[in-house]
């Protein structure tokens, strides 16, 4: 009987902590490993500076193609940049030009 009742003493005495302990442990570990952890956070700010990069590319392609297009409307027309096109799109070459041919470019 003194046996018990020593055992259920020290049980009470180590519960808090071992409780403690544990819960500290799983917030801990979430803390790092969760969907909103340290290395998810992580991760997306890496997608993040990945994907802003991406933006200013697309954002200078988009700001060349809207130059040449403004350059192609019939009010400010450039004769040279229409007649490139032309040349270029429908294989056009005047009759004292060299045609060099080039292999075509992968997109």
């Amino acid at each position: 009987m003194i046996v018990f009742r020593e055992m259920r003493r020290r049980a009470k005495v180590l519960v808090a902590p071992v409780l403690g302990l544990a819960l500290t442990g799983y917030f801990a570990y979430h803390l790092v490993e969760g969907d909103r952890g340290l290395r998810a956070w992580m991760r997306l700010t890496q997608e993040l500076r990945t994907a802003k990069v991406a933006l200013a590319d697309v954002s200078t392609e988009r700001a060349r193609l809207e130059r040449r297009a403004s350059n192609m409307r019939s009010e400010h027309l450039d004769p040279d940049l229409l007649d490139s096109q032309v040349r270029r799109t429908l294989d056009f070459a005047a009759p004292d030009e060299i045609v060099i041919i080039q292999p075509a470019k992968p997109r």
